[in-house]
């Protein structure tokens, strides 16, 4: 599949005729709401777990030189947390755009911290997108973020302001704060350790 996806997003109709949407956010839109939102809570989706497995070529990187961005992906028991925003048909175009290189909307059960659930959205980048770059060793994961600069800043800076996001909402991503560790040795190593 193309990276390109807005296309394929306008064509889901799964909440066409609704006034209001709930989308669920575990990356950067947990800190970074850059569109019009009704409500804004603290939620969470069961089966999905975050990775930093998907590249960023028009963010937080190049097409030449990548950078990795969050991703979920399916693990029995897991459960991911986010932050949900109740928003208006009118915001998927911005959202259609920003979430552009590679991810697709999925309809999810979203639970809020309350124990409540609703049906609602979600952007996910699968393996079959052109821009998936899969697992690797934290550490590796860590160096490539290190390197890597985009039109939104440096790799590095999305990383680190999830990752006070997920603390400031009192959960924990061994994933995102094994990259993060590794990412502050690397910044603190002498350059020929890198």
């Amino acid at each position: 599949m193309d990276a390109a996806t807005i296309a394929i997003n306008q064509r889901m109709n799964k909440f066409d005729g609704h006034a209001q949407v709930w989308l669920f956010g575990y990356g950067s839109l947990i800190y970074k709401a850059d569109f019009p939102y009704l409500e804004r809570r603290p939620a969470s989706i069961a089966g999905w777990t975050r990775r930093f497995w998907q590249g960023s070529h028009d963010h937080r990187g190049t097409p030449m030189a990548p950078g990795r961005v969050a991703t979920i992906v399916p693990q029995a028991g897991a459960v991911c947390d986010g932050m949900a925003y109740l928003i208006t048909p009118e915001v998927f175009a911005h959202l259609d755009h920003r979430e552009k290189n590679g991810y697709l909307r999925l309809a999810t059960d979203i639970t809020f911290d309350d124990g409540s659930k609703v049906e609602g959205l979600v952007y996910i980048a699968n393996e079959e997108n052109a821009a998936f770059l899969g697992a690797a060793p934290e550490l590796d994961i860590a160096r490539q973020i290190a390197r890597s600069n985009g039109p939104s800043g440096p790799n590095s800076e999305y990383l680190l302001h999830l990752a006070s996001a997920l603390r400031e909402l009192g959960k924990s991503d061994p994933h995102v704060f094994a990259i993060e560790q590794h990412l502050a040795q690397l910044k603190d190593a002498p350059p020929a350790a890198q």
